[in-house]
């Protein structure tokens, strides 16, 4: 891999996770003062983000848009990357923000680094290097911290938002792992947009979103625009198209910036308190970043 291409992947990967930090905080705000419904935000992020690049994919494509369905092998394996892959992820991680607050919950789903480690190892029959465990066990600390202040005794999340937060780091492995061999036949943007846009049409169904709320203002409407473009559509297509570059390994190493991100937002914009022990935790996961920005 040249240097070109392996700081490319990083960058890429980095801007994904910043973006998913952003869309955190902005959906922390929502749950806040609009109580808003978790399945709804996740169908409506996922439709009108879905839409979006699909629509940028037609000239990319030269309008050959629809034929991945052509290929009934190509359409079990799409599916399987919208419903287990990027609705699990995106339903799980909101709903655990919304049990907790967006830092807590980004740093449950950080623990994809750790599964995706492990399933990586096993597939291909590989060691981790020495560097990838140290990363991956800081990774852990840094979770073990923020979860539980320091204290076992005092576990600081509740069941349900842990339940939540590692649905959804199972939920990003899916996703990374399940995109690539489609990635590599049919691009990046038009993969992910499909992706979005099954998984929001299948929740949608079921949740009944076309029932909108009736307390949405401007102000609102804003931060959703914001979650759909930035944490949605640019976060997944950012992340996706790094993880060609670096391996889905480093990539979601790299894309530990998310915690920190929502961590900084959350205390600036929305007044969240940490501790000094939860803090620890978070800069133990901006360490992983650090470690695997580095080549081997």
């Amino acid at each position: 891999m040249s240097n070109k291409h392996f700081t490319k992947g990083i960058l890429l990967t980095a801007a994904g996770g910043i973006g998913w930090g952003i869309s955190g905080v902005c959906g922390q705000y929502l749950f806040m003062d609009y109580n808003m419904d978790t399945s709804w935000l996740t169908s409506v992020r996922m439709l009108f983000s879905g839409l979006m690049l699909l629509v940028m994919s037609i000239p990319m494509s030269k309008n050959k848009v629809f034929d991945i369905f052509k290929n009934k092998r190509d359409i079990v394996r799409l599916t399987a990357f919208a419903v287990a892959g990027l609705l699990l992820c995106q339903y799980a991680f909101l709903a655990s923000v919304k049990y907790s607050n967006s830092g807590t919950a980004t740093v449950l789903q950080s623990l994809n680094v750790v599964i995706m480690a492990i399933v990586v190892a096993v597939s291909t029959h590989t060691r981790m290097s020495k560097r990838q465990t140290i990363a991956i066990l800081l990774a852990v600390t840094g979770t073990y911290l923020a979860a539980t202040n320091g204290d076992p005794s005092r576990f600081m999340v509740s069941s349900k938002s842990m339940i939540f937060g590692l649905l959804a780091a199972i939920g990003v492995v899916s996703y990374t792992l399940l995109s690539q061999p489609l990635i590599k036949s049919w691009g990046n943007i038009e993969i992910t947009g499909w992706g979005m846009l099954i998984g929001g049409i299948i929740l949608s169904i079921a949740s009944k979103a076309w029932i909108v709320p009736d307390n949405l203002d401007v102000k609102a409407l804003v931060i959703i625009a914001v979650i759909v473009v930035i944490g949605t559509a640019g976060g997944f297509s950012l992340f996706l198209e790094g993880v060609k570059y670096i391996g889905p390994v480093k990539g979601t190493l790299i894309a530990c910036l998310e915690p920190a991100t929502a961590t900084v937002l959350s205390a600036l914009c929305l007044g969240t308190h940490f501790g000094a022990m939860e803090l620890t935790g978070f800069c133990a996961i901006m360490a992983t970043v650090f470690m695997s920005a580095r080549k081997e």
